[in-house]
């Protein structure tokens, strides 16, 4: 196999500010969410809603999409391991034979995060915006799909959610991915995680231990890229149709859109765990995506103009 043929991926963690790391999955997050406010802000002022609303908007979605992203995880992903380390469920901690370590939340599900976000949103159209729950849910839809761009970038910073094995153009060599750093430190010698991992890239030396590394779909850009076009469309809904005015429209889009999106990137990904090595034909992801492509479909037919 020829190693010029692929494009080889170990990205550093971050940017070191001396007393800390900016991780670039974080700062992915970052974006996300500020974006998302920008975004809401110009609908809002449409609208004719205040800015102190949008405020408790946002933190309702952070807050939202953090704990039901985990929680999805926890229960739909790895329930079996997080069953047994429940302390670990809302901490960023790992048990080890010689204690505790600092992890970061490595397990994050955009179902959960969707799910949690629709919860809070019901609360939030009551108690502070005073409109239908659909009402909000069609806007909040828009920066929700510009967000799941950011956060698939993150990933593919953190090269995590990668893909199946491929022999095309399109593979990638994500050094992290097939080496932890504990494997790093022992094919290398090199006690520096990101020092070893720098080694194998681009040291001659380590030429045969790049070589074990096969390239893979980037799963995570094709989702991405995907998402880009969910996020148009919606955007141009709102903007340019009279979408914005059936109640449930732009919701359903999205739910159809996006989740259709997720259910045929998975056939290009590695397994995530879960559930479907009971359930069979499908991955977990694409099962979780069915009932939303479903309802989505639900709101859309019944999408009512509202005055």
């Amino acid at each position: 196999m020829n190693n010029a043929l692929y494009m080889v991926w170990n990205p550093s963690e971050g940017f070191d500010l001396g007393f800390i790391t900016l991780r670039f999955y974080s700062l992915m997050f970052v974006v996300a969410f500020g974006l998302g406010w920008y975004i809401m802000k110009g609908i809002y002022n449409r609208e004719g809603q205040s800015i102190e609303k949008l405020d408790n908007l946002f933190v309702y979605t952070v807050v939202a999409t953090l704990i039901g992203a985990r929680l999805g995880h926890v229960f739909f992903y790895d329930w079996a391991y997080f069953s047994q380390h429940p302390v670990e469920i809302l901490l960023p901690i790992r048990e080890t034979a010689d204690g505790w370590e600092f992890t970061g939340f490595a397990g994050l599900a955009s179902h959960g995060a969707a799910i949690a976000i629709i919860l809070v949103m019901y609360f939030y159209s009551k108690k502070v915006v005073q409109k239908p729950i659909l009402w909000i849910l069609d806007r909040i839809v828009i920066p929700v799909a510009s967000g799941a761009i950011f956060v698939r970038l993150g990933n593919f910073f953190n090269s995590e959610i990668v893909g199946k094995e491929t022999t095309s153009s399109f593979g990638i060599k994500f050094i992290r991915d097939k080496f932890n750093p504990r494997e790093a430190f022992e094919k290398t010698n090199i006690s520096d995680v990101n020092d070893a991992y720098k080694a194998i890239e681009n040291n001659p030396q380590f030429a045969d231990v790049l070589a074990e590394v096969t390239p893979k779909h980037p799963a995570m850009l094709y989702e991405a890229f995907g998402y880009v076009f969910v996020f148009a469309i919606l955007f141009y809904m709102y903007w340019k149709t009279d979408a914005r005015n059936k109640q449930g429209l732009l919701f359903g889009t999205f739910l159809v859109l996006l989740w259709t999106v997720r259910f045929f990137v998975e056939y290009v990904k590695e397994s995530q765990g879960g559930f479907e090595e009971s359930l069979g034909l499908l991955s977990t992801g694409q099962w979780l995506s069915i009932p939303f492509v479903i309802a989505g479909l639900f709101f859309i037919f019944r999408a009512k103009k509202v005055a």
